[in-house]
């Protein structure tokens, strides 16, 4: 796992006693423990878990302050014989003549720093600074720890040198508060996971707004956010405490606990430190923020993880474009829906709302373009009848098909037109001297032709150049009408599943960023809660309908012999492939391992997944050129393939690199 870049975080509040130094180093010790047992790699605990947080006037008797550094010391030993990661305890600690509220941070019988609390918060029911100095007041580097020098101050990171990419940042609760928090200038300076150990009470809604606070600073600083807040142990004399705990990953919420729970908790998730180090590449504004820049130390620590079988503490979502609660789902379509109109509108307005074309297959792609067209001329206030829709039946159409195509275009109040492209496509073939699957098409007509093409066998069917004649011939038709709408999806760009000067290309394309897997939910949507009755049932029966480009010759009983799946694989699996591969930059052994963790709609074997990467790897590089000169189009998602925006890419790259890890 740690090849792949992933790290088990962990945030943890255990049962306190207040000013009990030995029952709190008990309960530390059993949660370091499980943190062996679960083979977490970083470990943080809540402000002044040592103490507890509410020791008030108490933090000034030196018998505490003593039982709290007789702990801390064995916390040290206990890491180097129960627990082998990195754990990051609080305690008072009394320095330059001051007390600072300070975080620990130990690791193999080593405490590598102290970290002193920058923000005291003094207001309402906190008065921090009758007992604590802000960590900028500190005047020492090091501290004496029984007779050991250690670092100190607020200017320290922990980095591995093991383990690519793990530099620890530590904050305490206020200090996520502030205007700027330290751990945006640790992030900054290369932190990649940060920690908070806290003591953050509970008021009505502050639970929600402390939660968004840690989403949005993971998700500011691109890093792994891991908080503890101490739980409901604490004193009550005037407030309550949640042992609200968290692990997020770049404001993605990965493991979260129950609040006000009596027994404890503890939490984690694997985060994935090579994304958010591949998203800081990408973002340039991260390594460019313009904000006064702070030196840190970096302290070295070698992390000797032992790597062990274990499942990913992290969802893997089979299908990344597609939320899994059917609420955010319908959010996802409606804004992209109207994303798409809002897209073709100004782009029709702009061109004074001039008549467009489109080509209706009876498909999922070309009945989304259809409709997103539809409300696109009722959003400008101008007739539907400026739609000219054609479907254009070839050698391969189903009956079912295009009865749908002609449904929806009647239905919907656009001006419909039938051209049978089968006699224009078969005088090309003769013109040009082609001989289809071997046929001798000259002095062939339509009706003969279309019989000896029923009689190919299954095996046989398999003719790129006849395929390519029938879709250009329908743009070549649609071109001749007007401004064309194409219809498109990213999916099949990425994958080179398109006619070059065919349904590859068009005026503008509202389709051209959505991937295949999310088409089919936004039929459904628009279906659902854009139009009714007729209009509605075709358009779900479209949706139920087998993906096919219906190129190739259908069967003597009129049904579709060409599966696109069948063809190039499962679109569930290229999508998975496009998300990691383009979002992430994952590499081909990241994307099968993430596969293996992710549930697909069906079990695929392991040499199933690698073959269709293959694939996709294959067919992607060679059909970069189909993407340098794509329409335009919105980009509605995190992916995009135009060359104008998202993907620059040479159309002759090699892809032997990427194949060579897979073999």
């Amino acid at each position: 796992m740690s090849h792949h870049g992933f790290l088990r975080l962990a945030a943890a509040a255990p049962v306190v006693r207040v000013a009990d130094c030995q029952f709190n180093l008990r309960h530390i010790l059993v949660y370091l423990q499980r943190a062996r047992q679960e083979a977490i790699d970083v470990i943080v605990f809540p402000e002044l878990c040592l103490t507890g947080y509410t020791c008030a006037d108490l933090f000034q008797q030196k018998a505490l302050l003593q039982a709290a550094l007789d702990s801390l010391e064995e916390v040290r030993e206990a890491t180097a014989s129960v627990y082998a990661g990195v754990a990051v305890v609080g305690l008072p600690i009394v320095a330059d003549d001051r007390l600072f509220n300070c975080a620990a941070v130990l690791h193999q019988g080593r405490i590598l720093g102290i970290v002193p609390k920058t923000v005291l918060p003094n207001y309402k029911e906190f008065y921090e600074v009758r007992w604590f100095s802000s960590g900028t007041m500190a005047r020492s580097k090091f501290l004496f720890l029984n007779g050991v020098p250690v670092r100190f101050g607020t200017d320290l990171l922990f980095a591995a040198t093991d383990f690519e990419g793990l530099t620890i940042g530590v904050e305490i609760c206020e200090d996520l508060w502030a205007p700027v928090p330290p751990s945006s200038f640790q992030a900054l300076a290369g932190a990649t996971v940060l920690l908070n150990l806290s003591a953050s009470n509970e008021l009505i809604g502050k639970g929600d707004y402390r939660r968004q606070l840690i989403l949005n600073q993971s998700g500011r600083c691109v890093a792994a956010y891991a908080y503890a807040s101490c739980g409901v142990h604490e004193s009550t004399t005037d407030v309550v405490y949640g042992g609200h705990c968290l692990v997020s990953e770049s404001q993605i919420p990965l493991a979260e606990n129950r609040r006000f729970e009596r027994d404890g908790a503890l939490v984690y998730a694997d985060v994935d430190l090579q994304r958010l180090r591949n998203d800081r590449v990408i973002l340039s504004w991260f390594g460019e923020a313009h904000q006064p820049r702070r030196e840190f130390e970096r302290i070295p620590f070698c992390l000797q993880k032992k790597e062990a079988v274990r499942p990913l503490a992290r969802p893997v979502p089979a299908h990344p474009f597609v939320p899994d609660r059917r609420d955010q789902l319908d959010e996802r379509c409606r804004e992209i829906f109207h994303c798409q109109v809002a897209g073709l509108a100004k782009r029709l307005d702009h061109l004074n709302k001039p008549d467009v074309v489109i080509g209706v297959s009876g498909g999922l792609d070309s009945t989304l373009a259809l409709v997103v067209a539809c409300k696109t001329m009722d959003a400008l206030g101008v007739s539907r009848e400026k739609i000219h829709a054609f479907t254009m039946p070839g050698f391969g159409t189903t009956a079912r098909t295009k009865d749908n195509a002609w449904t929806l275009m009647k239905l919907l109040g656009v001006q419909a037109r039938e051209i049978d492209i089968r006699p224009l496509c078969l005088a090309e073939m003769q013109a040009c001297g082609f001989r289809p699957f071997g046929i001798d098409v000259q002095n062939l007509t339509v009706a003969e032709f279309t019989r000896r093409l029923e009689e190919i066998h299954a095996d046989e069917r398999d003719d790129l150049t006849f395929e390519n004649i029938q879709a250009r011939m329908r743009m070549h038709i649609l071109m001749n009408h007007g401004f064309v709408i194409g219809t498109g999806d990213v999916s099949e760009l990425a994958l080179g599943w398109c006619t070059y000067n065919g349904d590859h290309m068009s005026m503008y394309n509202p389709n051209v960023s959505i991937p295949k897997t999310l088409v089919k939910f936004l039929v459904s949507w628009a279906a659902e809660n854009e139009f009714d009755g007729a209009v509605r049932k075709t358009m779900l029966d479209v949706v139920a309908t087998e993906i096919s480009p219906e190129l190739l010759p259908a069967g003597a009983d009129g049904q579709s012999r060409q599966s696109t799946e069948k063809a190039i694989g499962p679109y569930e699996l290229h999508d998975f492939f496009l998300y990691h591969f383009l979002r992430y930059g994952a590499s081909p052994a990241k994307i099968l391992f993430l596969a293996e963790h992710a549930k697909f709609e069906r079990d695929y074997s392991p040499a199933e997944i690698r073959r269709w990467l293959a694939t996709f790897l294959r067919r992607f590089f060679a059909n970069q050129f189909k993407r340098s000169c794509l329409p335009d189009g919105p980009k509605v998602g995190t992916i995009s393939l135009s060359p104008r925006a998202d993907w620059r890419m040479p159309s002759d790259a090699e892809v032997h690199s990427w194949l060579k890890e897979i073999d």
